[in-house]
């Protein structure tokens, strides 16, 4: 090694203790029958002194300050069969002891499939210090999933919330999805949207992972950022396997709707360059066309007559997704006890969106109500009222990135641990020159009767019984106003170093291992958006007939709709027929802006013990927070048609401390008991913290929240896990987190006061008091590799979480006497569902691998209202998945894959005079993937 390496290798392992020398060492790895992969997670005990350790991803153990003598290593993982040897330990120096295992019943435990999948993550799961749910490389595979949050949907207590029906936004024991925190290879990622702090893991591809590991439970050497999970995704390695690696897929994807096939491909590789250096990396493209059908309502009123809606729309999407994802990793064996590695990763997401609405706006009738109600119809004449029609096309790109890069090196010698980490990640979400919307507008007076019927459970169907003809008419519908995007800019970036140091204390029952550490974060969040709002100019003609187009709608007839790039081209064709409103414009481009800064500073202490029957870990972690907020105050004068802006800053910090204990007790090694308590703090959204405020000319404003605290949470886990003598666990956990400081949207009315300013009506968001959560998760898996031929490659995964979750608002209501006054109210607290459910069926046996997966979210409430009955609530959701693979050789496999098979619908409502009124209505059709996977 020249004189370059080796200051390269200094800085890398940092101390690596590499020069130090420690008497009676044992260390070797466990791997599967063949000796070509080393297993995580496996345990390794010295069986005379009573110690454990657990197999890290390249399948390593090392045992530090061993007296010398002899001893039986014995070696442990779900589905193998136990077993030991003997080795003699000198006085100095380190004596190796490797172990292949064979399955249960002979043969070998590593083979690609569903039940290979499944002893991975019953060993990782079994291994792990707290709860926590694991899904593998290979499990990925044996599910039609799309991307990362699709794949975590089969996990116990856990389930997504969809876009356009593609999961998103992943839930963990039914609570919101801002209540987890996300990371890749150790780099808390940064979240594209300007409105949120959770990630939506529809951008990253399930192709490029290795692993994702869902930690419940906290201990002081993680991020205690999260009440849901901490959601660890880990890319390959070059030293996750001895052989080298490569695979290639690819396959077409078809959906129902739509009826276009559209390609998917992925490559990864692992490539060791000598025996100490190793390249992994992957790449992956899918292309996806799609359509949705939805309709949506405004506000729903009730009489003595009725019920009905003062809108109805109806909208017609044309979607397009392209997800673009890379990943490459350099691992160096510094030396047998340190491992250095640069890790990067790049996803990107486009989405293209066409959309065209047909709004039917029955405003002007809210006073009186419908000129008719005969049942479930509502009337609506325009002799009475006018009726205002509005038809409009969306025509939207938005692009997201997710970047992230990590540089550091891991260090054991089975009596020191050093490990240090520094990372960039960078978020963005970027649009430029959208159309949002444009739209053309007809208002109907005399000779004019439209009827909407509501008798249907999900949405409402309209007819026009007089004056179809002109309703029908393109010509009729004149060009009201373009809203284009020139710029929707968000960034998001955050620097981080870290590192910890532990010292092992061997004992004659067990280690005692003392740690600490340290971490400093610096993240900036901002957004930046301008619009320009076109009117038309004086003298220029253009109707709906200029670019007029066809539907492909399948729930009503939506009359004549927009050609899906005509608005764009005539913009384009005729820059001179339309002129800019300066004041919409510089309003709409002023309101949104805004900056943050948030720099945390964390440190932490703990104490380990570890045997082979009880580990304990106990310490504290102090995390301190400063802020530097920045925004606008808007005042807007809209009857003159001007408005002022006066930026605003404001700076705050603040200290959490999180203790926190977990004890895992393991009286037999197929019995693992888990009790853990801890706090966590969840900081709230950057968008909400903001100082942002908007007054317009009616004396309502609109504000953002500088004040607001992060939710606190006193967390407790408790549970038991029973491993069957082959291929399967029962696990049975409850949990409870007492919240404070929560946060909702309230809306005051009725001369609210802030500040000293009293408004007619003010929105904000708000801390409420107290929130309790509670529940039990209970999980099932089996291989029923003992029943007799064929029914021996059969095997089933089932999980049911219940939670309950439960909190205080404040709204507004009225005494004895009439008065506004506040009252609070019992609410479940937003995203959070009752019941979430999951169901596998699985049959492999020789080329063969089927699958059934079914997945049950209980309905939640999305957004919280002014009352219960304007409350938003999001039905329950079932949809049932297909999957069939067929081994053509040992490196050939066919696949096909059906997903959404029942055509599963997305449905939101209120409840109002006994029934549920609809706010949102969606369905897209099945989608149909098939294709095939070469390994060489």
């Amino acid at each position: 090694m020249n004189r370059s390496l080796q200051l390269v290798a200094g800085l890398l392992a940092s101390a690596s203790f590499t020069t130090i020398a420690h008497a009676g060492e044992v260390a070797g790895h466990v791997n599967d029958a063949t000796g070509t992969r080393g297993l995580q997670s496996a345990t390794v005990r010295i069986v005379e002194l009573n110690r454990t350790a657990e197999t890290d991803r390249a399948g390593r153990f090392v045992f530090g300050d061993v007296p010398a003598g002899t001893y039986t290593l014995e070696a442990r993982y779900v589905g193998a069969e136990v077993t030991t040897q003997t080795v003699t330990v000198p006085a100095t120096g380190r004596i190796a002891g490797d172990f292949n295992l064979d399955a249960i019943g002979g043969g070998d435990i590593l083979v690609t499939g569903q039940t290979a999948n499944l002893t991975s993550a019953l060993s990782r799961q079994k291994a792990a210090d707290g709860v926590e749910s694991v899904l593998t490389r290979d499990a990925v595979g044996q599910f039609p999933d799309q991307n990362v949050a699709e794949s975590l949907r089969r996990l116990p207590g856990l389930n997504i919330l969809n876009d356009q029906g593609e999961g998103r936004f992943v839930s963990v024991r039914g609570l919101d999805p801002d209540l987890n925190g996300t990371s890749v290879n150790g780099v808390r990622l940064p979240a594209p949207e300007a409105d949120t702090r959770s990630v939506a893991l529809d951008v990253i591809s399930s192709d490029t992972i290795e692993s994702i590991e869902v930690k419940k439970s906290f201990t002081p050497d993680m991020d205690g950022d999260f009440i849901g999970a901490s959601v660890e995704i880990n890319t390959t390695s070059a030293f996750d396997a001895k052989n080298n690696r490569y695979n290639v897929s690819a396959e077409g994807s078809w959906n129902d709707y739509s009826g276009k096939v559209t390609p998917k491909g992925a490559f990864d590789f692992t490539q060791k360059i000598g025996e100490d250096f190793g390249v992994a990396g992957s790449v992956s493209y899918y292309k996806r066309k799609f359509e949705t059908d939805n309709v949506e309502t405004g506000g729903w009123h009730q009489n003595d007559d009725g019920v009905w809606a003062d809108s109805v729309e109806y909208r017609d999407y044309d979607v397009e997704r392209t997800r673009i994802n890379a990943a490459l990793s350099f691992d160096w064996r510094v030396s047998d006890t340190t491992k250095a590695y640069v890790r990067g990763n790049w996803a990107q997401f486009d989405d293209q969106e066409y959309r065209r609405r047909t709004t039917l706006d029955f405003g002007d009738f809210e006073d009186d109500g419908p000129s008719a109600i005969s049942g479930d119809t509502a009337s609506f004449d325009g002799s009475d009222e006018r009726i205002t029609v509005e038809r409009d096309l969306k025509d939207r790109f938005e692009r997201q990135r997710i970047r992230s890069v990590a540089i550091g090196s891991d260090t054991d010698t089975g009596t020191w641990k050093f490990n240090w980490q520094g990372s960039y990640a960078k978020s963005t979400e970027y649009e430029n020159g959208s159309i949002d919307p444009t739209s053309f507008r007809a208002r109907f007076r005399d000779g004019t009767v439209v009827a909407i019927d509501n008798s249907r459970s999900y949405y409402p169907t309209y007819s026009v019984s007089e004056g179809a003809d002109s309703f029908n008419d393109a010509s009729e519908y004149e060009f009201d106003k373009t809203e284009l995007t020139a710029l929707s800019d968000s960034q998001d970036e955050e620097w981080a170093l870290k590192a910890d140091l532990a010292r092992t204390f061997a004992g004659t029952d067990g280690d005692f291992t003392v740690q600490a550490g340290a971490k400093a974060r610096w993240r900036k969040k901002s957004y930046d958006f301008n619009m320009t709002y076109l009117d038309l100019a004086d003298g220029a003609d253009y109707t709906l007939a200029d670019v007029l187009g066809q539907q492909t709608y399948r729930l009503v007839d939506m009359g004549p709709v927009s050609n899906k790039t005509g608005p764009r081209d005539f913009l384009d064709a005729n820059p001179d027929a339309f002129e800019v409103n300066p004041y919409e414009s510089g309003l709409a481009s002023a309101t949104d802006d805004y900056s943050v800064k948030e720099d945390i500073i964390a440190g932490y202490a703990l104490a380990r013990w570890d045997s082979s029957t009880l580990r304990v870990i106990g310490g504290v972690r102090m995390e301190h927070t400063r802020n530097t907020l920045n925004g606008n105050l808007v005042t807007d004068l809209e009857e003159e048609e001007e408005f002022f802006v006066e930026p605003v800053q404001y700076k705050r910090s603040y200290t959490n401390w999180l203790p926190s204990l977990t004890v895992r007790y393991s009286p037999q090694q197929n019995l693992v008991a888990r009790l853990a308590g801890y706090k966590t703090v969840v900081r709230p959204k950057f968008s909400q913290l903001a100082p942002r405020y908007t007054v317009n000319e009616d004396n309502e404003a609109e504000f953002g929240n500088p004040d607001l605290k992060p939710y606190q949470a006193w967390n407790f886990d408790a549970g038991f896990e029973y491993y069957f003598s082959n291929n399967g666990a029962l696990s049975v956990g409850g949990f409870y987190k007492s919240v404070k400081d929560y946060t909702y949207e309230q809306v005051l009315r009725d001369g609210a006061v802030v500040d000293g300013v009293e408004y007619d009506q003010v929105t904000r968001p708000m801390n409420g008091d107290k929130a309790e959560i509670a529940g039990v998760e209970v999980g099932f898996s089996q291989v029923f590799s003992m029943l007799p031929a064929p029914f021996d490659g059969l095997l089933t995964q089932l999980n049911y979480t219940y939670t309950y979750a439960k909190g205080t608002v404040l709204e507004e209501g009225e005494d004895a006497n009439g008065d506004p006054i506040d009252i609070r109210r019992r609410i479940t607290l937003p995203s959070a569902s009752n019941s979430t459910f999951n169901a596998v069926l699985g049959y492999e046996k020789g080329p063969i691998s089927l699958r059934a997966a079914g997945t049950f979210r209980d309905k939640y409430i999305d957004e919280v209202g002014g009352t219960a009955e304007e409350d938003r609530i999001v039905n329950q959701h079932f949809q049932l998945d297909l999957s069939a693979k067929y081994k053509v050789n040992e490196n050939i496999r066919l696949f096909a894959d059906w997903v959404n098979v029942n055509n599963a619908k997305y449905f939101a409502y209120q409840n109002l005079g006994g029934a549920k009124r609809v706010l949102q209505y969606e369905e897209y059709g099945p989608t149909v993937k098939f294709g095939a996977r070469v390994t060489f």
